[in-house]
């Protein structure tokens, strides 16, 4: 079993050269639609792919649903996304998106596809922004907004939670390296969709979001 690569774009998942990739054929009886417009990709593949043994579709921070059906849709697809952090490169975790509809057996075809190029996978149920970006944005944005509020400075604020709770690295110093406007990215479009308040930007990442436009155009 294998799978073909639709190519919809620039790719978060997979911005360069992967075995996930390489491993690809084009006589694959699945498919995976990669790039920010997989969504699109996969309305204009929709009849090509009724026959897959699964198809996959990369997705930023919005629903699988939206693309193929909230309540009814082809049993043999799925999302997934593979985290990444700002500039950082994509870690190893692939997050892969069921339906309540989604066909087990499309999960595991989908999953043993991922792990045999040394991905690991996570399966979750539909939600904007899945399982780490759920967790952890409400978390920076704390610390951004105790930082506002003078708590400690960015250094001690980091230092503390390094040696207390064994980070590696602080959530100050890791969203300045990574990219703070990153953050407002992923954090606006979550708050938009959920409408709940800990998701809502901190004033330095909307500051830094500002700034960075104004600097690239």
């Amino acid at each position: 079993m294998g799978y073909q690569i639709i190519q919809c774009g620039d790719s978060s998942s997979f911005p360069y050269s992967h075995a996930f990739l390489e491993a690809a054929s084009e006589q694959g009886d699945s498919l995976v639609l990669i790039g920010r417009d997989a969504g699109s990709g996969w309305l204009e593949s929709a009849a090509a792919s009724e026959s897959a043994v699964f198809v996959a579709i990369e997705l930023g921070m919005e629903c699988l649903g939206e693309h193929i059906g909230e309540d009814d849709g082809p049993a043999n697809a799925v999302g997934f996304a593979r985290f990444r952090l700002g500039d950082d490169e994509p870690t190893k975790l692939v997050e892969l998106v069921k339906k309540p509809y989604t066909d087990d057996s499309a999960i595991q075809a989908a999953r043993a596809a991922f792990e045999a190029a040394g991905l690991v996978v996570a399966v979750c149920n539909d939600f904007p922004g899945r399982i780490i970006n759920r967790l952890v944005r409400p978390y920076y944005n704390a610390a951004l907004r105790r930082l506002d509020e003078g708590l400690a400075s960015a250094a001690d604020m980091d230092k503390t939670l390094c040696l207390g709770l064994g980070y590696p690295e602080g959530p100050i110093s890791l969203l300045n390296r990574t990219g703070l406007h990153h953050h407002y990215a992923v954090t606006q479009a979550l708050y938009e969709a959920l409408g709940q308040e800990p998701y809502a930007p901190a004033r330095r990442a909307r500051v830094a979001w500002v700034r960075h436009n104004r600097e690239n155009t």
